[in-house]
């Protein structure tokens, strides 16, 4: 037995992410999982994350990326993107093409440097959907490597399909077509992806996720943020035909009853904490809280529908809006915030743990983005869903008709969401008793798959059991 564990304490895990938020969270957080199993985690992301979460907090006062940093038991080690500090890195094509240039060379470079030459067992690489250059990295060492999926399962299952020409999808003959997949309710073309849909404008995102799906056998496991009992059905159909395995939800402890301080994720944009003190003076269940991410822009016009929608509700409100890189101030209607002052409140940023754990927090008028949406369920908040592009129009129907926890704005033909439709909402929500009901089921739910015994801890100790015992690289 002490031999096994010596063998054991030896073995490293590298996860591998991009400088986006909500990639890196989810890694971080599995990978903590694995260092709790006995296992070595570092993790390999760009030096973007270094300039903008760990410089103010090391000795490095110049721009001298530091060769690694150790935080909450996970070492940190820094590659270039290829662009240079402070340099705009542009469209998402190019910064896309530009990372899947550079990106192999410097992650190659990392795997020499800190393992090959230092003689540590690398046992196992985790990569996500948006760095499939990482599995051909690894497969140059003979190292196994996996995928942590870091969007629902059902849209796994989507683009697989999509991607391996398994079942029609629409096109530009037919672009209205409705789909029906195994696991799934009929997908309407408002329901599907924007990467499978002929209008897509990005090339380099059904590229990249071409590259993962049409070479599956590159992975040895792919792993999901996500749990067994929210999406069963769409787990079981992908079983035999590549089959995707849950270790999810990888949200703040805090959100799973635990101590916030033993949270390993990062925050790219400071928080503003004033919010909490004024949700402590809000009654309970009574505040609609806004918040569409970090990359979402609205028109002014509508921007001023929802203000309206929101002082018309006369429900308190807490709204989130970011101000766009380089830019200050939010262009909201004009005394919009001094005449709701006594209604509600507008930051640039919240702490959104704490807000979605808050007992006065009512329901969440969303973007749909995973990592908020695991955030409300795992918090049993009833959701408002304006899904925008990517995952989020399938996201939002899983919200509304599949998971059933809230309703879906309808736009105009022209894309706008009218004052009167934010409204209906609001009321929808606030009257309908099957939501709350339904959101306390699937927080509980969450809590028992990452416990232990529960099906997301079962799930990881497999895996960690196949990295030690060497199954994963036969």
């Amino acid at each position: 037995m002490a031999s096994q564990d010596k063998t054991q304490e030896d073995l490293h895990v590298l996860l591998v992410a991009f400088s986006a938020q909500g990639h890196i969270n989810p890694l971080l957080r599995l990978g903590k999982s694995l260092v709790a199993r006995g296992l070595n985690v570092t993790l390999a992301t760009t030096e973007l994350v270094y300039h903008r979460v760990f410089k103010s907090s090391t000795a490095h006062a110049d721009d001298t990326v530091p060769t690694s940093i150790t935080t909450n038991g996970i070492e940190i080690i820094f590659f270039s993107d290829g662009f240079g500090t402070g340099q705009n890195r542009g469209t998402l094509d190019s910064f896309m093409e530009h990372i899947g240039k550079f990106g192999p060379v410097n992650l190659s470079n990392v795997i020499k440097n800190h393992f090959i030459n230092t003689s540590k067992k690398l046992a196992c690489i985790i990569n996500n959907p948006f760095v499939p250059w990482v599995a051909d990295v690894a497969a140059s060492y003979d190292i196994p490597c996996a995928c942590l999926w870091i969007q629902p399962c059902a849209l796994y299952a989507i683009y697989y399909r999509f991607y391996n020409n398994l079942n029609e999808f629409p096109t530009l003959e037919n672009p209205s077509m409705s789909v029906k997949l195994p696991g799934l309710p009929l997908l309407q073309s408002q329901d599907l992806p924007s990467f499978v849909l002929p209008s897509n404008p990005f090339g380099s995102m059904p590229k990249v996720l071409a590259e993962m799906l049409q070479h599956m056998k590159k992975l040895k496991w792919v792993l999901a943020n996500s749990f067994y009992e929210l999406e069963k059905d769409v787990i079981d159909s992908m079983a035999e035909l590549c089959p995707i395995t849950t270790v999810g939800p990888l949200v703040p402890p805090s959100l799973l009853g635990e101590d916030e301080n033993e949270d390993v994720g990062i925050e790219m944009w400071k928080p503003q904490d004033s919010c909490m003190e004024w949700l402590s003076h809000q009654p309970p269940s009574s505040v609609i809280y806004v918040s569409f991410g970090s990359l979402i822009v609205f028109t002014a016009k509508q921007l001023e529908s929802i203000a309206k929608a929101l002082k018309n509700s006369n429900k308190p409100f807490l709204w989130v809006i970011k101000n766009k890189e380089g830019e200050e101030g939010v262009p909201l209607p004009e005394g919009f915030v001094e005449e709701s002052k006594e209604q509600g409140m507008v930051v640039p940023w919240c702490p959104q743990t704490k807000v979605l754990s808050h007992p006065a927090i009512a329901c969440f008028l969303t973007h749909c983005g995973w990592n908020s949406m695991l955030e409300a369920i795992t918090t049993g908040t009833p959701m408002i869903a304006w899904p925008q592009w990517t995952d989020q129009p399938t996201n939002a129907k899983l919200i509304s008709d599949v998971f059933r926890l809230g309703v879906r704005l309808t736009p105009g033909s022209d894309g706008f969401v009218a004052t009167e439709e934010v409204e209906r909402a609001f009321e929808q929500v606030f009257a309908a008793e099957e939501f709350k009901r339904n959101a306390s089921e699937l927080k509980r739910a969450a809590r028992a798959a990452v416990a232990h015994g529960g099906s997301s801890d079962r799930n990881i100790q497999s895996f960690v059991d196949e990295i030690i015992s060497g199954k994963l690289d036969t």
